[in-house]
């Protein structure tokens, strides 16, 4: 049997990661995750894996965010033995962000009355059989498989996988790419050696036109904000985007660019993965930043700066002087302690919303990005008066031109692309232009499909359903 792709998840949407690679002696999957944003599916949450779990030999996970690790301690429940591959952040990001999250999924589950879909021995068993990759090694995971890892730029840790057989043939998954020109991670890597290439899509569609200046355009908008002596809301996603805001507001206030008004972390999830941050920070920050850590240590404090993990200490932000920045989770709006603060401060016209990633579809956030003027917050309709900024510079994904100019570096090795982890237009946009731009093969992948991957790129294998 030649190697086979199939597309378990993530074709079709932004979300849901789960890709599964057969060759004549092994197989693995690359991540197991969650579909968010949008209705309640139990059919993709909760219903078994549409493959044989206790005959995969490895899980191999490209980054911690719960749409790419979401699902891997149900693998656990049915029957998974393999050992599970991703770098050392990873590995940090993933224990924490599982262990967060199995509260509410099985609260969500009991209101469902389904089984919940794990629980803390499942993410232990899990967490067991991790085994650390480096970036830049080539590592045997499964009987003739091996894989390759390289940076993504997406998050601390983030990483694309390319898989390689015993007869040469190669297959790259890049799970979620970033931007290049990052504050402290790695630019994002090409991956010349792949047959074909599954490659993420989400701003396959369009270009980034805020990122040159989004620093300039965050301080101006929080200075306008401020005058406004309202609230500022910064639903922010934990990871990456959490830090990121922190190092940038860090730095506008030791320039003398922003007042050194309160600013509210409060996110106790976010305040340990800003720890994580900091614990690899030396490691795999890229070289721009060298010099700041070595004269500051933490690049991610500052004066104004207060972290409240306990609930008492988030109760009593509501006392501390307008105007205040409080940055909480989630990201869309659709969870955490956010939650607390839009009810409150959304019907107040001083209250100002930046909404600074990407909104899915059906989520809390696409909806006050599209400009709803009441939104159900936790279940709760909430007039929304405040003042509304969408910021897509702080993207943490590669845009249009960042994707094109990634294809391009497969280039000539790759035969065929898959534009997938995209909602359907963008990831057809993106392969039409691959296609137009660059003159190679590209795809739209249908979620369940499989195809063959040989060196002469991809052949669609009929469905015996």
């Amino acid at each position: 049997m030649a190697l086979r792709l199939t597309f378990a998840g993530a074709a079709g949407t932004v979300t849901g990661s789960n890709f599964l690679v057969e060759g004549p002696h092994g197989k693995l999957l690359v991540d197991c995750g969650l579909e968010q944003g949008r209705d309640f599916c139990e059919e993709c949450m909760y219903a078994p894996f549409p493959y044989d779990v206790p005959s995969i030999d490895a899980l191999v996970i490209t980054h911690a965010h719960l749409d790419h690790i979401g699902r891997a301690p149900k693998l656990m429940r049915e029957g998974f033995k393999g050992k599970v591959y991703m770098t050392a952040p990873t590995a940090d990001l993933t224990d924490l962000m599982l262990r967060d999250s199995v509260t509410i999924l099985t609260q969500e589950a009991k209101s469902k009355n389904l089984e919940p879909m794990y629980d803390e021995q499942d993410i232990d068993a899990l967490m067991a059989r991790v085994e650390i990759v480096k970036y830049h090694t080539e590592h045997k995971v499964a009987p003739g498989l091996s894989i390759y890892l390289r940076h993504t730029g997406h998050i601390l840790g983030s990483a694309s996988v390319r898989i390689k057989d015993e007869e040469g043939v190669t297959l790259a998954i890049t799970g979620d790419i970033g931007a290049t020109g990052e504050a402290y991670l790695q630019d994002p890597e090409p991956v010349p050696d792949a047959d074909v290439v599954v490659m993420e899509s989400v701003y396959g569609d369009r270009v980034n036109t805020g990122r040159e200046n989004r620093e300039e355009e965050l301080c101006e908008q929080l200075n306008a904000a401020i005058k406004r002596g309202g609230v500022i809301l910064m639903p922010a996603f934990s990871i990456e985007r959490t830090q990121l805001l922190l190092y940038t507001i860090s730095n506008l206030m030791d320039e003398g660019k922003l007042p050194k008004i309160g600013v509210f972390l409060d996110s106790p999830l976010a305040i340990h993965v800003t720890d994580i941050y900091r614990k690899w920070s030396v490691e795999y920050f890229n070289d721009k930043v060298a010099s700041e850590l070595t004269r500051e240590k933490d690049i991610f404090s500052f004066g104004s700066l207060q972290e409240t993990l306990s609930r008492g200490d988030s109760q009593d932000i509501e006392a501390a002087p307008n105007p205040k920045i409080i940055m909480a989770g989630a990201g869309m709006s659709h969870g955490g302690r956010i939650g607390r603060w839009e009810q409150k401060y959304l019907p107040s016209p001083d209250t100002t919303l930046f909404i600074v990633g990407y909104q899915a579809p059906g989520s809390p956030g696409r909806l006050l990005q599209s400009g709803a003027g009441t939104v159900k917050i936790d279940g709760r309709p909430v007039k929304v008066r405040a003042k509304i900024g969408s910021y897509m510079g702080w993207s943490a994904h590669a845009d249009r031109d960042g994707l094109m100019e990634f294809a391009k570096g497969a280039l000539p090795r790759t035969k065929t692309f898959f534009t997938a982890l995209g909602e359907p237009a963008s990831s057809r946009f993106l392969a039409q232009r691959i296609h137009d731009y660059l003159g190679a093969t590209a795809y739209a992948p249908i979620k369940g499909d499989t195809w063959e991957i040989t060196k002469q790129g991809a052949k669609k294998i009929p469905s015996t359903k």
